[in-house]
Formats: C-alpha cells, sequence, structure tokens
C-alpha cells in the first residue's frame, strides 16, 4: 500500500475508532439545497443576497451538533456548538459571506480575566463545500462513493476546548458558502476571513467572551500560511482585533516554491486547487490559464474543484502538471516565462509585513511538500523587521513521503504549540529566539 493511502487509511481507521460513522448523502434535497459530489450542502450555507456592511457581523447562526460529544455534569463535552455565516471582504475589496463554527468550552477557563478566543485556521480541507472544516465538526469522518473528508482538524480544536479556551474555525472564503468557489492559499481572502471569524464569535450572543477576551491564532500548512498573513494584516485590517498570539505551523509563505514541491507528490491534487483559487481571485489571469491548459489540465481543474483532500490523495496520488499542460512544461516553468502569473504569486508571499504580536513558526527540517526552507525564510524575514519571533524547527527524520514529512509535524508539535499559545492566554510574555535564528536549522 502507497504511503499517502496508508496514511488516509489510519486517518479514517482512527475518526472509526471514536465512534465516527459515515454519512450517506441525503435521497432528497431540498429544492434550493447545492449537491457536491453527492453530498447535500445545508442550506445554512446558501450565503443570502445582501449583505451586511460591517466585516465580521453575523449573518446568521444555529445549533451544531458535535458528532464527538460525551454528557457531563456541568453541560456537554467538550462544549456547545453554534454554525455561523458572517461578513468579511475578500481580496478584491468585495464582499463575501464565510462560514465557520463557534464552541463554547464546557470546561472552566483557571486562568487570570475573561474566558479567551483561539481562532482555528484550518489545513488543507479540499474546495467542495462538503469539505468545510465546521462540517467535519458534524460528520468527522464524510464518506459516500464520491467522496471522503476527514475533520482532522477536530483534534487541535477538542485540546483547546480541554483547557477551558473558546474556539471559533473558520471555513475560509467559498469552502461551506455555496456561491463561489474556494479561493485556495490567497493570502488576503484566508487573513480576513479568520480576522473576521474572531469579531463574529465576540458578536454570538451565547459566547462567554467580553471585550476583555484574550485572542490567539492556531494554523499548520493551509492554516499556518492563513495565521501568518492575518498576524500581518492585523494591524491594518483589524486594529480592534489585540492579538495575544499566533501559530503558524508549516506556513505556506512562499508559493512558488511550494507550487514547485507538490507537484508530483502525494498532494498534487493541491495544484489545482491553486489554480483554480487563483482563476477565481482575478479572472484577468483565466486567458492565460486557457492558453497553457489542455484537455487534460482543464479536466483535472475541474475535477479537483469538487474534491475534498482524502479524494485528491486517492485520485491525484503523484500527479505531474506536465501532463496537464498543452506543450508539456511544467506549471512551475509556465509561472516563471508569465509576468502576470509571477506577480500574482509574488502578492502572495507572507513575510513582507511585520506582525506586531507575538508569533510561533515551526516548521519540519525534513518537510519537503511545504518546504521547511521557505517557511524558515518566513520567521528569518519577520525577525529582520523586528517581530517577537519563536522559531521552532521540529528536527523529525525524513520518513520517504512527502506526505508523511509533512504531516508527522503537525501531530508531534502539536501539544507545545498549544502550550505556547495557552500561555500567551494566560499573559505570559514570550521569547523571542531572534538572535540565535542563525544557529538553528
Amino acid at each position: 500500500m502507497p504511503a499517502p493511502t496508508r496514511l488516509l487509511a489510519a486517518a479514517v481507521t482512527a475518526a472509526a475508532c471514536l465512534g465516527v460513522t459515515a454519512v450517506p448523502a441525503e435521497a432528497t434535497p431540498q429544492p434550493d439545497a447545492v449537491v457536491s459530489r453527492g453530498v447535500t450542502i445545508p442550506t445554512f450555507y446558501n450565503p443570502p443576497a445582501a449583505l451586511p456592511a460591517a466585516d465580521g457581523a453575523l449573518i446568521r447562526s444555529e445549533p451544531l451538533p458535535l458528532a464527538l460529544s460525551l454528557p457531563g455534569v456541568e453541560g456537554p463535552l467538550p462544549g456547545t456548538a453554534t454554525r455561523l455565516m458572517y461578513k468579511s471582504t475578500d481580496s478584491a475589496g468585495r464582499p463575501m459571506a464565510v462560514t465557520g463554527a463557534y464552541i463554547e468550552p464546557t470546561a472552566r477557563w483557571t486562568g487570570s480575566g475573561p474566558r479567551p478566543l483561539v481562532a482555528v485556521a484550518p489545513g488543507t480541507m479540499g474546495q467542495g463545500d462538503q469539505c468545510a472544516a465546521s462540517l467535519g465538526l458534524e460528520h468527522p469522518l464524510l464518506v459516500n462513493s464520491r467522496t471522503l473528508s476527514v475533520g482532522y482538524e477536530d483534534l487541535a480544536i477538542y485540546r483547546l476546548l480541554a483547557r477551558g479556551i473558546a474556539v471559533v474555525v473558520t471555513d475560509y472564503t467559498g469552502l461551506g458558502a455555496t456561491d463561489r468557489l474556494h479561493t485556495y492559499v490567497n493570502r488576503v481572502d484566508e487573513a480576513h476571513a479568520v480576522l473576521d471569524a474572531v469579531r463574529a464569535a465576540r458578536s454570538l450572543a451565547t459566547a462567554s467572551l467580553t471585550a476583555g477576551s484574550r485572542v490567539a491564532l492556531y494554523g499548520y500548512s493551509q492554516g499556518g500560511g492563513a495565521t501568518a498573513a492575518a498576524a500581518e494584516l492585523q494591524p491594518s485590517y483589524a486594529p480592534d482585533v489585540t492579538l495575544a498570539g499566533t501559530y503558524a505551523g508549516a506556513p505556506p509563505a512562499d508559493l512558488v516554491a511550494v507550487t514547485e514541491a507538490i507537484d508530483g507528490s502525494g498532494l498534487a491534487g493541491a495544484l489545482g486547487w491553486s489554480v483554480n483559487g487563483f482563476l477565481e481571485s482575478d479572472p484577468a489571469l483565466v486567458p492565460i490559464a486557457e492558453a497553457h491548459l489542455n484537455a487534460t489540465g482543464r479536466a483535472a481543474l475541474k475535477d479537483l474543484s469538487t474534491m475534498c483532500v482524502g479524494d485528491a490523495l486517492l485520485g491525484y496520488n503523484s500527479a505531474s502538471s506536465t501532463d496537464w499542460t498543452t506543450d508539456g512544461r511544467s506549471l512551475s516553468d509556465i509561472i516563471e516565462s508569465e509576468p502576470a502569473l509571477k506577480a500574482f504569486l509574488a502578492d502572495q508571499r507572507i513575510g513582507t509585513l511585520r506582525p506586531t504580536s507575538p508569533v510561533r513558526v515551526a516548521t519540519g527540517t525534513a518537510d519537503d511538500l511545504v518546504p521547511h526552507a521557505q517557511a524558515r525564510a518566513l520567521a528569518v524575514a519577520w525577525c529582520a523587521k523586528g517581530a517577537d519571533v519563536t522559531y521552532k524547527p521540529l528536527m523529525l527524520p525524513g520518513l520517504g513521503s512527502s506526505l508523511i514529512n509533512h504531516f508527522t509535524p503537525l501531530i508531534a508539535d502539536q501539544g507545545d504549540a498549544i502550550s505556547w499559545l495557552s500561555d500567551r492566554l494566560h499573559g505570559r510574555p514570550a521569547t523571542s529566539n531572534c538572535a540565535t535564528l542563525a544557529f538553528r536549522p
């Protein structure tokens, strides 16, 4: 069994051991419901025609049943969840509806001050609406004959809740909300979605949050890029959201380097999500894509646009972008030859602005999927700008598969990352190690 398939099988087995059941598609969807790969998306996720003016304003909310929940003396464990839809602004300045979830923990907060909040930015879930992280809380294992989604971010969320920390998770732009395609790894869209999730959680009547609640951000992989971008943009976009700390694990800060690394890997399907997201963000790039993509490439992008990460691991494992182009060049080569594409990806670079709050950057030294070197370069860039950076290289051995090399640090570092965030939420100062970064791999 190939390594990526073993990893996927392990994730499915873990979910099954937690008592999760596969969820079939509804036989008779409602007339206005969207169906993605046989899964009926709840009509809650259909945005209204008119949106509020304020970023972070709640559009609607409803109770969200948690699949993994137990009765407790003081309430359900680990807490009570609410599905959210809130207003945000995309990278083109257009209003957009974003979905997500807020979870009020049953555990008491034992630190000083009011209960704090962590905004969780999910790692790569896919591009189909059925892959949304908020749906993953309700259906940790979603599977039918056409799609497979695993809510792997639930583990980090539950670990935070166990500490009495409230959690809000964003579904990002167009992942869940059915009116547009998910703009995968668009740094501005993701940062705005994360920061506006905090605003939405604060305005929820059933939340125990107050104006004095400390706020932190958590994310790994795609989520690490989202939280890193949010930390950079917070001073200008959301000065009302004071951050106690940000964890950015394996952040894809340099998409040129990441594009080259994932081509031909177990997660090669992410190439399609990236291109789809670029074209959704900037329609001026569409003619360039049409000139370079052959029929196979166009079909792959359409296919991937409704896939979850499990589907891509099974359907596009080790796919090469050279099979998708008219002249057999890779997407990296085409990006290098097209000034408009180069400029677009340059604008996605994270590390050009200085976060004004503490940040923790973690990266596996053997990570060759979201390459270690470009993640380390982000820490270097932030340190050079005078940011308060805690840089953590995870010196784990290479395990033969780029997917496993990328996934292993997530598990190995999660406890330390949550403890670091918890210290910030308790008001303990961070200790920057920028002075010794030159001596760290």
